[in-house]
């Protein structure tokens, strides 16, 4: 039948114990694999779906919004929020900027706005120059 197989009977039993040590070990493997990709999928259902629109925010107390996003867009930050596509057209037409890389307000069919606007509550005013008392060039002065 099989001549590869050594002819007396202990190494037999032996080869009969290592085979079904593997079997053990690859059906182990097999029942963690399974077990796995049932997590996995259990975590592809039971994650919360992508918002439609985000928000990005500011830094501080108050952390006001700074720009509008696409949910799936890369470019925003990691202080952000989800909002509705009301809220993110509320936002965009009140002023707020758009994401120039995935440009939510081209989504939104919003066409009147020119790109880059800032809301005036959160517009800096130009710095005045360097002429202060640290200035270094008060020093040069007579």
């Amino acid at each position: 039948m099989f001549d590869d197989l050594p002819p007396d009977l202990d190494r037999l039993h032996t080869l009969r114990v290592w085979h079904a040590m593997w079997l053990a070990r690859i059906d182990a493997k097999i029942t963690a694999v399974r077990q796995q990709q049932a997590e996995q999928e259990r975590g592809r259902r039971n994650r919360p779906r992508q918002p439609e629109w985000t928000v990005e925010l500011g830094i501080g107390i108050s952390r006001p919004p700074v720009r509008v996003h696409a949910g799936d867009c890369h470019m925003t930050g990691n202080r952000r929020r989800p909002v509705d596509r009301d809220e993110a057209r509320r936002l965009l037409t009140a002023g707020l900027q758009s994401c120039t890389h995935c440009q939510p307000d081209v989504e939104l069919h919003i066409i009147d706005l020119p790109r880059g606007t800032t809301p005036a509550s959160h517009h800096r005013p130009p710095p005045q120059g360097l002429h202060d008392e640290h200035s270094p060039t008060l020093a040069l002065r007579p």
